[in-house]
């Protein structure tokens, strides 16, 4: 079956969504143990959560990169999930789905989150031909996420190791069952409609 050009594919239950981040192990650490961000981390910058496993793999090049050490299981709950997708805005210009330019940018200034769909990607991490959602987070979204929404934080970088090293070994297969099961996630219609374009 054709994947959809634009879909959130995520861990879900009846509750909750998972989605990642990668942090420095300073904060990655005591979040991953309290289940809560550590006083370090900061509210008030723009943070990025994705609900693609290979994306952030991508993003983090498997836990390697530098400040991405950690990387991080979210489990958050639907609600808060939803309330952000019903209060962003696409992080750029899509003419016929917002009246001009101008009224893109208020609404970009205005919103507590931005949606950008990127390439999905592969075990290899080569772009595919659809797309995945990445929700940036600022303001009260922020705030919202990291004292209402979530429900516990794993750290799953010893996992992230294991399948990048099995893809290196030439072993795609086993590498593919340890991939978290992201099915398309049932948001409802009027929650996308505005960021679809």
């Amino acid at each position: 079956m054709e994947e959809p050009l634009r879909t959130i594919r995520a861990l879900h239950t009846a509750s909750t969504v998972t989605v990642y981040q990668a942090y420095r192990p300073e904060i990655g650490g005591p979040a991953a143990r309290k289940g809560r961000f550590p006083v370090t981390w900061k509210p008030d910058r723009m943070t990025w959560i994705k609900p693609s496993f290979l994306w952030m793999m991508y993003r983090s090049g498997w836990g390697t990169k530098e400040g991405q050490e950690t990387v991080l299981a979210v489990e958050i709950t639907r609600d808060g999930f939803d309330w952000a997708l019903r209060h962003a805005c696409l992080s750029h210009y899509v003419r016929g789905l917002h009246p001009d330019r101008s009224a893109w940018q208020r609404d970009l200034k205005r919103a507590p989150a931005r949606v950008q769909w990127d390439p999905e990607r592969d075990l290899h991490l080569r772009p595919l031909p659809y797309r995945s959602l990445q929700l940036g987070l600022s303001g009260e979204a922020s705030a919202r996420y990291a004292d209402e929404w979530i429900v516990s934080i794993s750290d799953v970088t010893p996992l992230a190791h294991e399948i990048h090293a099995l893809v290196k070994d030439g072993e795609p297969e086993s590498a593919a069952r340890l991939l978290p099961e992201e099915p398309g996630y049932p948001a409802a219609e009027e929650l996308l409609a505005h960021l679809r374009p």
